[in-house]
């Protein structure tokens, strides 16, 4: 079963590279700037994988997935009950029963609402680790219909700060890049809080 779930995440990361080496090597925020990005994306693969507490399996890296909602900025739902944490970025905490509502969290989950509403269709990227402690899927998103890496759009736009974990680590340069940029431009959250 692992060795068909490796061969499976080098096919799509194959395809992945592929298909982000056609594109343009930019990164266009909804807020309409432009950064250009990191190399294409990469998946890694390790020799163990973590327990995981989930019910249903991970989503394979590469595959065509639907958004059934968003829980909060960093965090959505699949069809299918899959929940996918966003790799490397972390938003203001709107739904934590031990936290008080943070300062751009409403913005934040609103701007990835909109940037994923029910029924868009993702492609995920995975890093090193599927799964975080919680069961979640962690995966690098990607808006199907465009290519628009969401992870990158909520940094760059200021909707969120980087968290980097390694040994998650794919995207760190591109996002502590785009986090520079919007800080120093006072975008969302840095000049909101």
């Amino acid at each position: 079963m692992r060795s068909r779930l490796v061969v499976a995440a080098l096919t799509s990361a194959a395809m992945l590279g592929t298909a982000c080496a056609a594109r343009s090597p930019a990164v266009t925020s909804t807020s309409g700037t432009t950064t250009t990005a990191a190399s294409a994306p990469t998946t890694t693969t390790t020799t163990s994988a973590p327990a995981s507490t989930s019910t249903t399996g991970a989503v394979p890296a590469g595959a065509a997935a639907t958004v059934e909602r968003v829980v909060d900025g960093d965090t959505i739902v699949l069809a299918g009950g899959e929940r996918v944490r966003l790799i490397g970025v972390d938003t203001p905490e709107t739904k934590d029963p031990r936290k008080p509502v943070q300062c751009f969290g409403e913005a934040a989950s609103a701007h990835t609402s909109a940037l994923l509403p029910p029924g868009t269709a993702v492609r995920l990227e995975h890093d090193v680790e599927p799964r975080d402690r919680y069961g979640r899927t962690l995966a690098y998103v990607y808006r199907a219909s465009d290519g628009l890496l969401v992870n990158a759009d909520l940094v760059a736009s200021g909707f969120a700060q980087i968290l980097t974990i390694p040994p998650n680590v794919a995207h760190v340069d591109e996002f502590r890049a785009l986090q520079t940029e919007a800080r120093e431009a006072g975008r969302g959250l840095w000049s909101a809080c």
